[in-house]
């Protein structure tokens, strides 16, 4: 697989692509000539299953196919890329249709749990219908890996150069790919975290992008669905810049995850698995 160069995104740093301008006024008036400011674009997606809707989700309008695939994984309607038939997106007057057509075996399996989800920015289980529907032992990683410390940091120190619409914005999270040594190779960016994830999962699942072990770095805090999702797609490493959730560090310790907090400058905490994390990898 190819390897991106930082600010190589799914998008164009330069505001041509999903990023709209606004006028503003801004107090105190410092820059006079700054009237308008760049905004990252929310739409509703709405993913539909052979003909019936499932999830609608609030979301960036980019890397959109990625999304689907990798919410049909990380959600486990299918266990498979190769249970995805086919893929449509068409932009509709309220929002975006993503339809996909899976097998009849998934789609019943679908059909049996019930659960219609009315998604926000950062919803992790929104319309779930039971407590009795939470996942409480994720899938265990099968995979093993060991990072250092230092690798960490320099994943974290360099994720800002991989995000242009961040730069622009300052209002989407980034999920990235890194390899042992701590080398990006991959970012996908979205106004929802969870999506920015889904995202990642769908855009290297299909490229075989998590045959190197390394681990994921995202730019928020560590939720009870970000582990889940990363149990599903058996990633190994979870590293977070802001904090982790009591509940994250639970399904991070029944998955078998190293879970990182906090990941900043020359300091991280580690909340789970600190065994696979080692001085130097050179």
């Amino acid at each position: 697989m190819s390897r991106k160069k930082a600010g190589e995104s799914t998008l164009v740093a330069n505001g041509q692509h999903n990023v709209s301008t606004r006028p503003i006024f801004a107090w105190p008036k410092v820059d006079s000539d700054k009237t308008t400011d760049f905004v990252a674009e929310e739409t509703p997606v709405a993913l539909v299953y052979n003909g019936v809707s499932h999830a609608v989700m609030m979301a960036s309008p980019w890397n959109l196919e990625a999304f689907a695939i990798g919410f049909s994984l990380s959600e486990g309607i299918v266990d498979r890329c190769d249970e995805i038939y086919a893929i449509d997106t068409q932009t509709v007057y309220n929002g975006i249709e993503i339809s996909l057509t899976i097998s009849r075996q998934r789609f019943e399996q679908l059909k049996a749990r019930r659960r219609m989800l009315a998604g926000r920015t950062g919803c992790g289980i929104c319309g779930t219908e039971s407590l009795d529907q939470l996942v409480v032992d994720p899938p265990a990683v099968t995979r093993r890996a060991a990072v250092s410390h230092q690798a960490i940091f320099r994943a974290t120190m360099a994720l800002e150069a991989w995000q242009p619409v961040q730069q622009l914005t300052g209002a989407v999270h980034g999920a990235a790919w890194c390899v042992d040594d701590g080398t990006i190779i991959d970012v996908c960016e979205d106004i929802g975290r969870h999506n920015a994830l889904d995202k990642l999962i769908g855009t290297l699942i299909p490229m075989d992008g998590f045959r190197e072990s390394g681990f994921l770095l995202i730019s928020s805090r560590a939720s009870y669905e970000i582990l889940q999702k990363s149990a599903r797609a058996n990633i190994e490493i979870v590293v977070a810049v802001s904090a982790p959730t009591s509940r994250a560090i639970d399904m991070a310790e029944k998955a078998g995850i190293t879970l990182v907090g906090f990941s900043r400058e020359h300091r991280h905490v580690v909340y789970a698995g600190h065994q696979r994390l080692i001085e130097s990898n050179n």
